[in-house]
C-alpha cells in the first residue's frame, strides 16, 4: 500500500452530533485494492469514492465501526416482518454502479424528503458520481417493485465480508422499512457467499440516522484495535 496523500481536515461542526466538533483523517492511496481496503476497514477506516477516511475528533469518540457476524445473527420480530413484507414482492438486481436517470431522480427525491424530515443538508444528483467511481469492483443493488425502481444500495464485496456503502429509497414506500430490508439482504448474501461479516459503517449514539445499526444483533464494534461484542 502506498499513500500518496494523508491529511486531516480542520475542525468543523459535526453533521451527526451538532454539539460536537469533527475532524477526519483522509488518505489517498495508489491503486487501492479490495484486499487493502478490507485491511483498513477492519481497523476503522471507511471510504468515500477513492479516498479512505476515519474520524479523529478532538473531544468525541462516539463513531464506532460496527459489523454483524452473519452466522450468529438473529433477526428481531420487526426485522422478520420487514423480510416477509418485502421478500416476495421486491426483486433485487445486482449490477455495476451507474448514475442512471432513474437512480438520480430517486436520489434527489430521497434527499429532499430527508431535508424536510431531518434537516439534512442539500445535495444534488451529481453526488452519485462518488458512488459510481470506485477503485475496485463495487456492486449496485437495485430494488424493483413490479419493474419500478424503489431503492438503490451500493455494496463493496470484499474478501472477508460485504460492506454497505450507501442506500436510498422512494419516500412514498417508507412504510416498507426498505432500509431494514436492505441490511437484512446484505447479511443474507454474506452468509450465502460464505463471508463472515456484514460491515455497516459507523454507529453513532445520539444520531437518529445511524443508531438503527445497533438493532442488527448480535453485533460487534471496534474499540481501539479490537472488535468486541457491543453492549449498550
Amino acid at each position: 500500500m502506498s499513500s500518496v496523500l494523508t491529511y486531516i481536515t480542520p475542525p468543523s461542526p459535526c453533521a451527526y452530533l451538532p454539539d460536537q466538533v469533527t475532524q477526519l483523517r483522509y488518505a489517498a492511496i495508489d491503486d487501492l485494492s479490495a484486499q487493502t481496503y478490507m485491511h483498513l476497514m477492519a481497523r476503522g477506516w471507511r471510504r468515500f469514492g477513492t479516498a479512505v477516511f476515519r474520524p479523529e475528533c478532538p473531544f468525541c469518540s462516539r463513531c464506532l465501526s460496527l459489523r454483524v457476524p452473519v452466522d450468529v445473527f438473529r433477526p428481531s420480530e420487526s426485522q422478520r416482518r420487514a423480510w416477509r413484507r418485502n421478500g416476495d414482492e421486491l426483486e433485487i438486481r445486482i449490477g455495476t454502479p451507474s448514475a442512471s436517470p432513474a437512480s438520480v431522480e430517486l436520489f434527489e427525491r430521497f434527499h429532499k424528503y430527508k431535508q424536510d424530515a431531518l434537516e439534512w443538508p442539500e445535495r444534488g444528483g451529481e453526488d452519485l458520481d462518488h458512488m459510481v467511481r470506485n477503485p475496485f469492483p463495487t456492486e449496485e443493488w437495485s430494488y424493483y417493485l413490479a419493474d419500478r425502481l424503489v431503492a438503490v444500495g451500493y455494496v463493496d464485496a470484499l474478501p472477508k465480508g460485504l460492506s454497505a456503502i450507501y442506500f436510498f429509497y422512494d419516500p412514498d414506500e417508507r412504510h416498507r422499512s426498505l432500509g431494514t430490508f436492505n441490511v437484512l439482504s446484505i447479511i443474507d448474501a454474506a452468509r450465502r457467499r460464505g463471508l463472515p461479516h456484514a460491515y455497516l459503517g459507523y454507529y453513532v449514539e445520539g444520531c437518529r440516522s445511524l443508531e438503527y445499526k445497533a438493532r442488527f444483533r448480535p453485533n460487534e464494534v471496534l474499540r481501539g484495535s479490537d472488535w468486541q461484542p457491543f453492549v449498550r
